[in-house]
């Protein structure tokens, strides 16, 4: 294997959502640093089996309502 090729593992705490820190091995930042999520296992809706909400950036949603309104959906 060749030297100095694949990135160094390190302890780093992980803050989840609800404040619990969890320490975890990464290559993200140095030893010992905090890495604060803003979605985790917890509450992100793929996990919990909650709904997703659908939000309307720049009205593409609205458009497509209108353009398609009358086939039934």
């Amino acid at each position: 294997m060749k030297k100095d090729l694949h990135p160094e593992y390190h302890a780093i705490n992980v803050r989840m959502t609800n404040g619990d820190i969890v320490q975890m091995r990464s290559t993200w930042g140095a030893e010992g640093d905090e890495l604060a999520l803003d979605v985790d296992p917890t509450t992100h809706p793929a996990w919990t089996g909650g709904t997703q909400r659908l939000l309307d950036t720049g009205g593409r949603v609205s458009r497509f309502k209108e353009k398609f309104k009358g086939f039934g959906f």
